[in-house]
């Protein structure tokens, strides 16, 4: 009989995948990125408990492609500051990718909000432009011109803080809405800068009632950088969150908060 390809792997053929998952070599990524200063009242708003606001209130919205042989692969990331046990990071919002690979293993393993979309990366000369995009509305776009060179960085440490969890299959679970309790990750990320470029321009954020990012708007220009990088990245889950205290954010996941309690159709489809 021809093997069934949805049968068990054996051991040896597991062992082999996560070998092989350990050696991947750099990944170069050509992005680029906006951050600066929002509103604090909003930024705060947008943090579930035990994250707390830093004492700038910045937005960062991170721009890249990825070319990957055969798998080109854009990615995007809209996140604002926060703090939690003395680490300052970044909690995203939203993640846009333009691949499902790339988004399945994010989201079950480490928690990140990540959802399809459409990214773009383009530079004509001087000229740059990027966006992200979703249900044929470019939530965010920034744009404009490189205006010189950056020294490049030292490698650095950066955190993203997550939360991990599963909506409750009745919709209501233990009573708290969620089938296990919640988990608050660190993903700690190593990145190497070989360029780096300054951009004189600004962002455009626009109305979308499923990426309401306009909620968190530009108060002050921090800077715009275009540049290569590499990173990897190490998750640790750091401690059970409350509950309760998590569920009224998890709006944030889903385009439809409703979807978490409808069941499945008929025949489980």
């Amino acid at each position: 009989m021809a093997r069934v390809r949805y049968g068990a792997r054996t051991g040896a053929e597991i062992a082999a995948a996560r070998t092989a998952g350990s050696r991947l070599p750099d990944i170069w990524s050509t992005g680029v990125v906006a951050v600066w200063e929002s509103d604090p009242d909003a930024v705060a708003a947008v943090l579930p408990p035990p994250l707390k606001p830093t004492e700038r209130p910045l937005v960062r919205v991170n721009i890249s492609k990825v070319d990957l042989p055969g798998y080109p692969l854009g990615a995007g990331s809209f996140a604002v500051a926060a703090a939690h046990d003395g680490v300052e990071g970044w909690y995203p919002l939203v993640m846009p990718m333009t691949h499902e690979r790339a988004l399945i293993g994010g989201r079950e393993v480490f928690g990140e909000p990540k959802k399809l979309g459409e990214v773009t990366v383009e530079r004509e000369g001087l000229v740059v432009r990027a966006a992200l995009a979703r249900h044929g509305i470019e939530f965010v776009e920034v744009r404009g011109a490189v205006s010189g060179p950056l020294p490049l960085p030292e490698p650095t440490r950066k955190t993203d803080f997550y939360f991990k969890f599963l909506p409750a299959v009745d919709g209501s679970g233990d009573g708290s809405g969620f089938d296990a309790g919640p988990v608050l990750v660190h993903c700690v990320r190593n990145e190497k800068v070989r360029k780096l470029e300054r951009i004189s321009g600004d962002v455009v954020l626009r109305e979308s009632m499923y990426d309401p990012v306009a909620d968190l708007p530009v108060r002050e220009l921090v800077g715009i950088t275009v540049g290569e990088k590499t990173t990897d990245q190490k998750g640790t889950v750091v401690e059970r969150v409350d509950a309760q205290a998590l569920l009224p954010y998890i709006h944030q996941r889903y385009d439809d908060p409703q979807q978490i309690l409808d069941g499945p159709p008929p025949g489980g489809a």
